[in-house]
């Protein structure tokens, strides 16, 4: 017996390795809040990153030296939620380099932040992330800044926002 039909969340006939920005956000596995807590009313408000959060942070760092044709623009690390705005620029691209998916980045960003989160705590096979992202393509200078300045203020809304657990564990 197949499971449930998952829905295509990719636009069609796009080619996602194209020179474009994108904007990605990625949930941890059942939208459990432990990379960051936000901190309100604080001198400094915003995500204060877990252990896991800053190795979350690590890897996301890491993006731009493994893909030197993806530059990390943006993001925000929130407690269950990571949000990105990635560009990918074919120029950076070196003979028989092609540049890679979006998938395929995130893919990577999955599996290595996994990896370290779960041998931080010795032990292997818990999934750390959900298993797959929304991205949106973004069209053009006014979308960015939009998209700029949400993930800038994501953490000043954060018990507004949609990823915000009913019950905090």
């Amino acid at each position: 017996m197949e499971g449930p039909l998952r829905k295509q969340n990719r636009l069609q006939n796009w080619n996602y390795s194209s020179p474009a920005a994108y904007f990605v956000t990625r949930c941890t596995q059942n939208r459990t809040p432990f990379l960051s807590e936000i901190l309100v009313g604080a001198e400094s408000p915003g995500p204060r990153l877990t252990k896991y959060g800053r190795i979350t942070d690590d890897v996301i760092r890491q993006i731009s030296d493994k893909y030197p044709m993806v530059q990390r623009e943006k993001y925000v690390i929130m407690p269950n939620h990571i949000h990105f705005i990635f560009r990918i620029e074919w120029e950076l691209c070196g003979p028989g380099n092609p540049a890679p998916t979006i998938s395929t980045v995130m893919a990577w960003f999955k599996y290595q932040a996994t990896k370290e989160i779960n041998a931080l705590d010795g032990i292997s096979g818990r999934r750390v992330f959900q298993r797959s992202f929304h991205d949106h393509i973004i069209r053009n200078q006014a979308e960015y800044e939009k998209i700029w300045l949400y993930i800038d203020q994501n953490s000043l809304t954060w018990e507004q926002d949609c990823f915000y657990p009913d019950e905090i564990t």
